[in-house]
């Protein structure tokens, strides 16, 4: 497989130097794999850092910023960071408020961000962790125990950033946070293989005129396999495993997510037939974001994520956001 790169060992390093010259209001750590605000810790307001491994992009080095979080810690491709990583990216945003975790539910993160808040309390941060798992399509897999945690990481990241920007406390940050995985359920579907850097070629076979339904943003097997499906069985397949498993009964913000080689045009058109279907359903939306903010490097596909709202998580979602991946109201 072609790709743009020198060499896959300095992969993450070079996007990284890429990010430090192209976005000049983060502080970009390459050698420690750190992305902070610059204007970090600011005074009175809780720090919210995530990360996980690199080939998700914009997640999540692409959502610091103003209105979103206060630092990202990248791991190697499809790898956990590291807890040294963590508790410096902690430390550089504590500003004396508490600092909040957002943790994708895979294995390797879940252990790290927990000894890193051991870490971070011994060295006097407050930590609070909350774990995204809004993924319906399998319970227990590859690199799971539990759901897997996907599109909802953005609006828990999104909503969570909107209130500590207020200077909401700890506690509340931490309970809205919970609130919007709670309230959150993803289905994804594969079109192609991932290919990562290392590899070099496609990590699983997926054969021409076959799809994967339920697929994880790693590659992870799905639910099952079939024939392609157009656009609008695709729609409902995902739509009716998300309402299988959660009834909204309040208005839902959508996110119709590429996952990384899928053209926007193909993903308005995808939209539209979510759009119809969620019609079809009986289910209200308030707001529709669509474009690849998830992704898995160069696999063909979408996810879907719904989250149902009040009025208080719609009007953090509507908050002014500046960040690389993602910015409205300023």
């Amino acid at each position: 497989m072609k790709m743009l790169i020198n060499v896959p060992e300095t992969v993450v390093a070079d996007a990284l130097r890429g990010m430090a010259a192209a976005h000049p209001e983060l502080a970009v750590d390459v050698e420690n794999r750190v992305i902070v605000r610059r204007d970090a810790p600011l005074a009175g307001k809780v720090g919210l850092v995530s990360g996980g491994g690199s080939g998700h992009e914009p997640l999540h080095g692409g959502f610091v910023g103003p209105g979103m979080l206060s630092a990202a810690c990248p791991g190697e491709v499809f790898t956990s960071p590291v807890p040294d990583q963590m508790v410096r990216a902690a430390a550089a945003v504590d500003s004396g408020a508490g600092v909040l975790f957002v943790v994708k539910n895979y294995t390797g993160d879940v252990l790290n961000f927990d000894m890193a808040a051991e870490l971070a309390e011994d060295e006097g941060i407050r930590v609070a962790k909350v774990l995204v798992d809004d993924d319906v399509a399998v319970t227990d897999s590859l690199y799971t125990a539990g759901r897997r945690g996907t599109g909802a990481t953005l609006f828990v990241e999104k909503i969570a950033g909107a209130a500590a920007e207020e200077g909401q406390p700890l506690e509340r940050v931490e309970a809205l946070a919970r609130q919007v995985n709670e309230n959150s359920r993803s289905f994804g579907v594969a079109l192609t293989a991932v290919t990562t850097p290392a590899k070099g070629s496609p990590t699983f076979d997926l054969p021409a005129g076959e799809l994967e339904l339920g697929i994880g943003i790693h590659g992870e097997p799905g639910r099952e396999r079939r024939p392609m499906m157009t656009s609008g069985e695709i729609a409902e397949a995902a739509v009716d495993a998300i309402l299988a498993d959660i009834t909204p009964r309040n208005p839902v913000l959508v996110l119709v997510n590429g996952m990384g080689a899928t053209p926007l045009l193909e993903l308005y058109g995808f939209n539209a037939e979510v759009q119809r279907v969620l019609g079809e359903r009986g289910v209200p939306v308030a707001r529709i974001l669509v474009g690849n903010y998830v992704t898995s490097l160069d696999m063909a596909g979408a996810s879907v994520t719904l989250c149902q709202i009040d009025e208080e998580t719609l009007r953090l979602w509507d908050a002014p956001v500046r960040t690389p991946g993602l910015r409205w109201g300023m």
